[in-house]
């Protein structure tokens, strides 16, 4: 092991060993580089020639660049073309995390990491699964989840996904996630809290929230050791009341010391920004200190810099300048209500009872989607395909369970679109 990997790891260990122990053999191994090539360039910072780092300055000093692209982009070229750090841009990371402070208020006191930026939120569970995962390792995911873990957890490091059912009698089914994290034993568990969720579009109420936390603390009360990964894509678009309007982060960082809390989000589905490709990832523990999460930052840093180097100027810049603008919130709040009309349009077309009889609706409240279940006898895959073919309507089809991403349908195409799917439900009977 190198050296500057067991250093991370002994502040960890002196701070909270449990976390140590959670810790990947990759995770363990890996360190962000002050020496070599980085450490000779941090020190020749400053310098009046400075032949380290490779990129090219033009004569006056400033990033070389070709006008055909520096003309496009309204932003000093300092804050485009040069390299950001592999653990991102600090002002960025600082932002954010104030940002998420503010949306999350009963964070007030609790100390976290300084988010490490990531190439958005599927690099983000990339590296938590890099940080957390061995080979054989499995993670407790809900039966309806963001397809890509398999590719990311599954494909990539060898984990397992073990499946929980999600509803029942219209709600969060508590007692299957108790049963699912009873399962096994005392020892390491890893599992995703995905809210509001893809596929379903479902946040769990105040009680469902208050009641799964109670169950990840009794866990961790056992002897459980946990890492809880919350992907939180799809933060802040709730549209009912009594629905969870913060993270469940919040309260699982400080839960309990048996307890890390791994916060993956960003601005890609919260401020429309999908192919900018910036997320953040963020700690936090019970006790958790600045020494601590500076070792594990640097850890997930060195992660970053071993598979994609860093994420990024560009867009942290573009980002970072949105959220320092006065329009700021006022033009996201008018992007929510747009959001909201096409969440009521669907409810409202919901109302038609005619359609109990082709299909019904899975629990939903939030994001970007709604799913609903066929009947038994409706082939859901011959339900797609007629609905390209003869009604020009394009959903994804989930082992007889339609996704209906209701966020790129305009509110006046929604009843359309229901009609489309019972139409074409009649049509395979």
């Amino acid at each position: 092991m190198n050296p500057q990997a067991e250093q991370l790891n002994k502040i960890i260990e002196e701070k909270n060993p449990v976390v140590l122990e959670l810790l990947s053999e990759r995770g363990k191994n890996i360190f962000f580089p002050k020496k070599g090539i980085l450490g000779q360039t941090a020190d020749a910072k400053g310098t009046k020639i400075n032949a380290t780092i490779g990129a090219a300055i033009e004569d006056d000093g400033s990033p070389m660049r070709l006008e055909a692209i520096a003309s496009k982009v309204g932003l000093d070229p300092s804050l485009i073309f040069p390299y950001a750090p592999s653990f991102g841009r600090p002002d960025i990371r600082a932002k954010w995390k104030s940002m998420i402070y503010e949306k999350n208020p009963s964070l007030e006191g609790q100390e976290l990491s300084l988010p490490v930026v990531t190439n958005a939120l599927t690099h983000g569970i990339s590296m938590a699964g890099y940080m957390f995962l061995n080979p054989g390792d499995e993670v407790i995911v809900p039966d309806l989840f963001w397809g890509n873990y398999n590719l990311i957890l599954n494909n990539a490091y060898g984990a397992s996904l073990t499946k929980f059912n999600l509803f029942k009698n219209g709600g969060f089914d508590l007692d299957a996630f108790k049963a699912k994290l009873e399962y096994g034993g005392i020892g390491k568990k890893v599992l995703i809290l995905n809210f509001p969720n893809n596929p379903s579009g479902y946040t769990p109420t105040f009680e469902e929230a208050n009641a799964i936390i109670e169950i990840i603390k009794e866990s961790a009360e056992k002897g459980n050791k946990l890492v809880v990964i919350t992907d939180d894509a799809y933060f802040g678009l709730v549209y009912q009341e009594g629905i969870a309007t913060e993270s469940i982060f919040a309260s699982l960082c400080k839960l309990h010391e048996n307890i890390l809390a791994v916060k993956v989000d960003g601005p890609t589905k919260e401020d429309y920004v999908w192919g900018f490709r910036v997320g953040f990832i963020t700690y936090g523990i019970k006790n958790g200190d600045a020494h601590m999460y500076s070792a594990l930052e640097a850890k997930t840093a060195g992660a970053i810099r071993g598979n994609i180097s860093n994420s990024a100027n560009i867009s942290q810049s573009l980002l970072l300048g949105a959220f320092n603008s006065t329009e700021y919130h006022k033009q996201k709040e008018a992007k929510f209500n747009i959001m909201k009309a096409r969440y009521d349009a669907v409810k409202e077309a919901l109302t038609d009872n005619k359609y109990n009889e082709c299909f019904t609706a899975i629990p939903y409240n939030s994001g970007y989607f709604m799913c609903v279940k066929l009947v038994d006898g409706l082939d859901g895959e011959k339900v797609r395909q007629v609905l390209i073919e003869k009604y020009s309507i394009g959903l994804i089809n989930l082992n007889n369970v339609l996704r209906i991403a209701y966020s790129a349908v305009a509110a006046s195409d929604v009843k359309e679109l229901f009609e489309g799917i019972y139409n074409a439900c009649l049509d395979c009977k």
